[in-house]
């Protein structure tokens, strides 16, 4: 059973938005994707887990986060090593 949670507006903040497009459901929407975008760039949710949370397909999820500068694939230097590694050794089976 899905959990509601209510943002609280000032009403000049609310008509200030309005006016300027965003509907409740808008600001609703865009909320939920910041917020995904904070849980997922905090290690608090996964890749899928925060894009089924922001409420978009996730390859979506993964252009949002393109555009907000924040890494898909973020490796330590220890990682990346392994990672290059193993790429050198497939490359050299071909």
């Amino acid at each position: 059973m899905p959990v509601q949670t209510i943002i609280d507006l000032p009403d000049p903040l609310y008509r200030t938005l309005s006016a300027h497009g965003l509907s409740k459901e808008v600001i609703s929407r865009e909320a939920r994707k910041l917020l995904a975008l904070k849980c997922y760039k905090e290690r608090i949710l996964s890749l899928g887990k925060s894009a089924e949370f922001s409420g978009v397909p996730l390859c979506d999820f993964i252009e949002f986060l393109g555009k907000s500068h924040i890494a898909v694939v973020d490796y330590d230097d220890e990682q990346l090593k392994y990672e290059l590694k193993s790429v050198e050794q497939i490359a050299e089976g071909l």
